[in-house]
């Protein structure tokens, strides 16, 4: 069952062919973008890449970058074979080339609504990775001494100056880590002495925060220690009181953030999807348009194009069965490898 057939007259052909090529031009561009914000989106994760416990969510710039790659070469072609349409001579030399060509500009504008929809999808697993990277970052804050921990401080107080926040969830989370290195304590002070008796495990715990964590748009001074000890300061209470410090977690302020970044790509990139298949629908009734008029003295003739010859599911297994039927080969043969290997006299 032939899908979606047209007619085309000549007219209709040459400027099919001429807007389409223009059209794929326009796509090159497109691509070059979608390389240029794949780029920009793994900057930025690399940028704050000592706050992550993984690279998951690396996958949705990398699928970014090789379809924008991708995308660069399919288009460039496109532009070739709308140039040949326009002369019935040049355009048979590129039958063969065109079937392969169209399975594999699916394939990567099927990855680039991939990588879209992971664009959306993969909140969870930035949450996750910040969540276990932010609370490394605060356990190693005080290691200033110890090689690969030595710019942890540094790159915790950048992060939390530049987003406006304190701590993973909040700033009680300081209250649960010694983030105070053991070569600035006295050690003969009673009061360091108390504190570090205070816990099982030995560590010097406060009730305080970096001074990072300050916000300075309070019109009070900062204070970040003994923010739970309402007898400390003058006109102060902890419960009631509007601390000077910054109450939005970093791992909600940086979820936020890259989240943003992410969906405002993500629609840049549909937008970019929807014109790349625009040029892939285009092409493909061109070129059903143009074999029509092969072999024909008359090529001003009236052709019908159409965008599948027959069902999807026909069509979809007639570019599988090729690759499915390469796979049970390769199987086969590596069973008879191994057979003959196991049976092999010692």
């Amino acid at each position: 069952m032939v899908v979606m057939k047209m007619k085309f007259p000549f007219q209709k052909r040459v400027k099919l062919a001429q807007g389409l090529w223009l059209l794929s031009w326009c796509a090159t561009v497109a691509g070059a973008t979608t390389f240029t914000l794949g780029c920009l989106l793994k900057t930025e994760l690399r940028r704050r890449a000592e706050v992550m416990a993984n690279t998951d969510i690396h996958i949705v710039p990398n699928t970014l970058m090789i379809v924008g790659l991708a995308s660069l070469g399919i288009n460039y072609f496109a532009s070739k074979i709308c140039q040949d349409a326009l002369d019935a001579g040049r355009f048979p030399r590129w039958k063969n080339f065109l079937k392969p060509y169209f399975a594999v500009s699916c394939f990567f504008t099927v990855l680039m609504l991939l990588a879209i929809i992971m664009s959306y999808a993969m909140k969870g697993s930035l949450e996750s990775s910040l969540k276990a990277g932010l609370r490394n970052g605060i356990r190693f804050y005080k290691d200033t001494d110890t090689p690969g921990r030595c710019f942890q401080k540094q790159n915790i107080d950048r992060l939390q100056m530049e987003f406006q926040c304190c701590g993973n969830n909040d700033f009680r989370d300081w209250f649960e880590v010694q983030w105070i290195s053991n070569r600035y304590l006295d050690f003969s002070s009673t009061e360091v002495k108390n504190r570090i008796k205070s816990n099982v495990d030995g560590r010097y715990l406060v009730d305080g925060v970096p001074f990072s964590c300050c916000n300075p748009s309070s019109p009070r001074p900062c204070i970040q220690y003994r923010l739970t000890n309402n007898s400390a300061h003058y006109n102060y209470d902890y419960q009631t009181e509007e601390l000077n410090i910054y109450l939005r977690g970093c791992r909600e302020a940086l979820v936020n953030y890259y989240m943003g970044l992410m969906n405002t790509i993500g629609a840049g990139v549909l937008s970019i999807f929807l014109l790349q298949g625009s040029v892939l629908v285009s092409l493909r009734f061109l070129q059903t348009a143009m074999e029509a008029v092969a072999g024909k003295e008359n090529t001003e003739i009236e052709t019908e194009g159409y965008l599948l010859e027959k069902g999807v599911k026909e069509t979809v297994m007639e570019y599988l069965d090729p690759v499915l039927t390469f796979l049970l080969l390769k199987n086969k043969v590596e069973e008879g490898t191994a057979g003959e290997t196991t049976t092999a006299p010692a």
